[in-house]
């Protein structure tokens, strides 16, 4: 039997890091009696191991509840928990696409953040129903009034109802799910029309093939049914429709306005793509569903194999990640210092170690990354434009023109008294101020436009440190700018590594050189004959650090006796480590280059 769609109500939660997502989507499971008392933990919709770790919401999960409303009507709620960090931004717009309201959740005690509005105006943008919701009123610094009053001046929405809630106690639990009943509208979907379902997600299955995560828009999905993919016109037949309680359940049909799951035997991963319309094939859909904007990576790295012959390996499990995470992309690569490997790009450096940590548990690699960058844009002398994606590909100097970056404008916000410490942050990082607002008379908003490549590694830890934690970020691309940009190159024995070079600010080129070669002068071991560290811009040497021979004592057999027998056995061995030098190696330890990520350029 299906539902009625006026009682069916699609919505998400979104909200800043750690302001209470998956702990009131937890209250929430619990009060509709979805998940029994006995099976409850923190963060149930967390299924990941580095997600309870880390205790962060990565990938977004949806789930179906029954709710019998204060008008006696049962309704079927369907809820998808979404993560709060700007490199899973995509992730939200993903889930906002299948929902027809948000609760947009502010912390009592800390207010409206950066990532609240960005996500706001991503629900404003999809044409979302808000329901604002204040947290953590059961704290000793909450502060309801000046909540409200933020999210009315900073988010625009009118916040004198908005529901309060405690998503540890549950406090307000009933009040926020009569909010959503209320004020998100019921799903306008047609049951009479050819299907049309949107896939929003998918997971691979060793054993099930690929799983796909939809939202029915128009008509109905059944199992058995056959259906096409618009995007590719691949066909299937459907072997399993189901929901998710919030393990998955088979049933014989999902309606419109349901948010469910279909299995079809698909077992190439090309087949899946995300934002794709599924239709009847027998009665197809006149035009497709809008789907997603093309993801754009902005941080690129190397990720080679640790063993040369895990390359097969690494190049399936990448595969079947690329369906359970869509946002980054990958492409066959190879350095002379690590042999075959791949390019990847991601949405942020979080994102870049999430990936890397899935990768060695859940396929069980083992992995060597180069320093992450961003990618430039360089006009060539002859007109020509191209993308630089690692310092290996840039041209030399002669050849470039034009060498541009990508720059992001960042949204920082942090307690006023705090203010001067980020500005010269800022100012650290070349940024550009644009403006500065007052949210109240404790908290500012400043406006900074700054190159992309100055805050990937480190800058989000700074402004963590100089803010005492109170500081957060958003930030989103606004373009390409010219810049002063050079090959910092990294030398070894007078031979250059491709997988430790990177193009720099011309300016920085000299600290960044230091802080490398320092680091690398510790972290090789030290060899039989003498190894020199230069960092070279161009053909001009700018750093240099010297690894010490390990030196056998060869005079330990002589005792007394002529000086001259001493000077030849020292002559000898010399000439030796001249000849050792000459054809020698010099081996780089793993290590090197995930300690490379972490190079402190105020050393």
């Amino acid at each position: 039997m299906e539902t009625p769609q006026e009682r069916i109500r699609n919505f998400c939660i979104i909200a800043h890091i750690d302001h209470g997502k998956s702990t009131l989507a937890d209250r929430l499971l619990e009060y509709t009696h979805t998940v029994s008392e006995r099976n409850m933990k923190e963060q149930t919709l967390d299924t990941m191991d580095i997600e309870r770790e880390r205790g962060i919401t990565i990938k977004s999960v949806s789930v179906r509840m029954l709710y019998k409303a204060d008008d006696g009507l049962e309704y079927v709620l369907h809820l998808i928990d979404t993560p709060g960090h700007v490199d899973f931004a995509y992730e939200v717009s993903r889930s906002l696409a299948a929902c027809e309201g948000a609760l947009l959740l502010v912390d009592a005690a800390q207010g409206v953040e950066a990532q609240t509005l960005a996500n706001a105006y991503k629900a404003v943008d999809q044409n979302l129903e808000i329901v604002p919701v204040i947290n953590k009123i059961d704290l000793p610094a909450a502060d309801i009034e000046s909540a409200r009053r933020q999210i009315e001046d900073l988010v625009g929405l009118d916040a004198k109802d908005a529901v309060l809630a405690s998503a540890k106690s549950g406090l307000g639990t009933r009040d926020v799910l009569e909010a959503v009943i209320k004020m998100v509208p019921p799903p306008r979907g047609d049951y009479n029309a050819p299907l049309r379902a949107l896939i929003y997600d998918a997971v691979y299955n060793t054993y099930r093939g690929v799983i796909v995560y939809l939202r029915v828009v128009d008509g109905t999905l059944c199992k058995g049914q056959r259906i096409v993919m618009m995007s590719s016109g691949s066909k299937y037949e459907v072997a399993e429709v189901g929901v998710f309680v919030p393990e998955a359940r088979a049933t014989d049909s999902l309606g419109a306005g349901e948010v469910g799951y279909m299995i079809c035997s698909i077992k190439t991963l090309d087949d899946t793509k995300i934002g794709d319309t599924v239709t009847d094939a027998q009665r197809s859909a006149a035009e497709a569903l809008p789907g997603y904007e093309e993801v754009k990576p902005v941080v690129f790295c190397g990720m080679y194999p640790a063993a040369t012959n895990d390359y097969t390996e690494l190049r399936e499990a990448l595969e079947k990640l690329q369906l359970n995470d869509a946002s980054f992309t990958f492409q066959a690569d190879s350095s002379d210092a690590l042999g075959l490997g791949f390019r990847l790009g991601f949405l942020g450096l979080l994102h870049m170690e999430i990936v890397q940590e899935r990768l060695e548990r859940e396929f069980d690699l083992t992995l060597v990354m180069t320093m992450p960058n961003v990618a430039y844009q360089v006009t060539r002398t002859d007109g020509t434009v191209m993308e630089i994606q690692k310092a290996s590909q840039m041209p030399s100097g002669a050849e470039i023109e034009i060498c541009e970056e990508p720059y992001i404008e960042a949204d920082i916000m942090c307690p006023t008294e705090y203010l001067s410490a980020v500005i010269e942050l800022c100012k650290k990082k070349r940024g550009q101020h644009v403006r500065l607002d007052y949210i109240d008379g404790r908290r500012c908003m400043a406006v900074y436009q700054m190159p992309l490549s100055e805050i990937v590694i480190d800058f989000y830890d700074k402004l963590k440190t100089c803010t005492r934690g109170y500081g957060s970020l958003d930030y989103r691309l606004i373009g390409f700018r010219p810049g002063d940009l050079v090959k910092l190159e990294i030398l070894l024995n007078n031979e250059s590594v491709d997988a430790l070079s990177c193009i720099v600010h011309r300016e920085h080129a000299v600290i960044m050189g230091r802080a490398l070669a320092s680091k690398l002068r510790k972290l090789i071991p030290r060899q039989q004959y003498e190894v020199i560290i230069q960092a070279a811009v161009g053909r001009k040497i700018i750093v240099r650090e010297t690894i010490k021979a390990v030196r056998k004592n060869v005079l330990a057999k002589c005792y007394g006796g002529d000086i001259t027998r001493k000077r030849k056995l020292l002559e000898k061995q010399k000439a030796g480590k001249k000849r050792m030098k000459q054809v020698g190696t010099v081996e780089v330890p793993q290590e090197a280059f995930m300690a490379l990520l972490r190079v402190n350029e105020d050393q």
